[in-house]
């Protein structure tokens, strides 16, 4: 098989002298290799946790680090980065190896060379396309949330052999948006970054915790999905309004980076109001988070506020008991119980009804009318699972995987030789 493995290097590097990876890290006779950092050698391993995009998009690997560091001790596994800036945002994160691959010829390199089994993405990077080039492997799609977004189903689920997805909802969403899908790519595993123990993120608090969590304005109109531009000072007003509560701003970690002069003005008027009502306040003071693992923070959130995300369905997963409420900036109710079903169990902040947002946190805080719908909805969207049996349905399928791609590659190369033999 290293030999069949070889050959289809070779096809994909002729441009280039072959090398031996060990070469390719040192530079070999071609001198160092310019543009490349290799980290925690060595390189071999049998699967790929591939990255392709720049560090400002680096949350949606990091989450899946501790995930990763469990599979790691079944399969060997490597992280793959196509920007440098990617992986020196990893160092200290992880004890996990990782490579800085900048060319298409070097990536097949690395891939042909160790034989990988399996490769992960966590988005639909358009450098995934090189990745996938390698056929051996089972190319697995795993994203990094679980949320109603639009961006959360793409036509690109076709090109990889298997999807990893949360549950009963996510294949609904398949089923709605994508046209001749084959659904036995998806692959129910939960959401394994749930099952992670964290540390208590928020100092204690005497009253209630209220969070606000709005979510960016995706990269157009379509995927926008905000609050903050249009109700996000109302809500944090309203909510500044509670009596014996304590307020945590945690917004989406590009809201920080949006060129959008509104969501900029309204992100800036909501800190300077949080910052202002902390003047009087001598304990249990506001809190502004813009950076931190928000899942962290929940064990400590009495009711949250926010939009069409992941963040709300990983806060109904971890949290059922808790109130939650929604936001709609498209003030159409009809399409949002379509498009997103958790949205028919909670409450929901809109342009007709941001003006009766504190009623509507004092009512949900005061008599919790949703919680057996929302116990309904968590088995939708996740299965009927507990925590911790997520990561373990993820292992199994990484298992399943590697061992039927073995079987599939050996009977392919056995009949690749037979043909061979008949031709010569």
């Amino acid at each position: 098989m290293q030999d069949w493995l070889r050959r289809q290097a070779r096809s994909l590097v002729r441009s280039r002298p072959w090398t031996t990876v060990s070469q390719w890290i040192r530079g070999g006779a071609r001198g160092p290799a310019a543009g490349h950092e290799i980290h925690g050698v060595p390189v071999p391993g049998q699967v790929v946790a591939y990255f392709g995009d720049n560090a400002d998009k680096i949350y949606q690997l990091t989450q899946w680090l501790p995930i990763l560091e469990q599979l790691n001790q079944h399969h060997p596994t490597l992280l793959v980065f196509r920007k440098l800036n990617a992986l020196r945002a990893v160092k200290g994160m992880t004890k996990l190896p990782m490579a800085f691959v900048r060319r298409f010829d070097d990536l097949a390199t690395l891939y042909y060379e160790n034989d990988y089994r399996l490769v992960l993405y966590v988005n639909n990077g358009v450098t995934n396309f090189q990745s996938l080039s390698y056929a051996p492997a089972v190319h697995v799609h795993i994203n990094h949330g679980e949320s109603d977004k639009l961006s959360m189903v793409s036509n690109q689920a076709k090109a990889y052999d298997k999807t990893f997805i949360a549950g009963p909802a996510a294949l609904e969403r398949h089923r709605a948006a994508l046209l001749d899908f084959d659904e036995s790519k998806l692959v129910p595993v939960g959401r394994p970054q749930l099952d992670i123990d964290r540390e208590p993120a928020l100092p204690p608090s005497r009253g209630r915790t209220l969070m606000y969590a709005p979510t960016w304005e995706g990269e157009n109109d379509t995927n926008n999905y905000t609050s903050i531009d249009k109700y996000g000072v109302a809500i944090i007003k309203a909510l500044l309004e509670i009596p014996d509560s304590r307020i945590v701003y945690k917004p989406h970690p590009r809201v920080e980076e949006t060129d959008d002069e509104a969501m900029a003005a309204a992100d800036a008027q909501i800190r300077e109001l949080i910052q202002k009502s902390n003047a009087d306040r001598a304990h249990d003071r506001h809190l502004i988070m813009m950076s931190g693992d928000i899942l962290a923070m929940f064990s400590q959130v009495d009711l949250l506020v926010t939009d069409i995300s992941s963040v709300g369905l990983d806060f109904l997963y971890l949290r059922p008991e808790k109130p939650l409420i929604l936001t709609d900036r498209r003030n159409d109710r009809r399409a949002l119980n379509l498009e997103s079903p958790i949205s028919r169990s909670t409450p929901i902040i809109d342009g007709s009804s941001v003006s009766r947002t504190a009623a509507l946190v004092e009512e949900a805080l005061a008599s919790d009318r949703h919680a057996e719908e929302r116990a309904h909805q968590r088995a939708f969207y996740f299965g009927e699972r507990e925590i911790g049996s997520s990561t373990a349905d993820f292992l199994s399928a990484v298992d399943r995987l590697i061992e039927e791609r073995a079987e599939n590659l050996s009977a392919f190369v056995r009949h690749q030789g037979t043909n061979m033999e008949a031709a010569d």
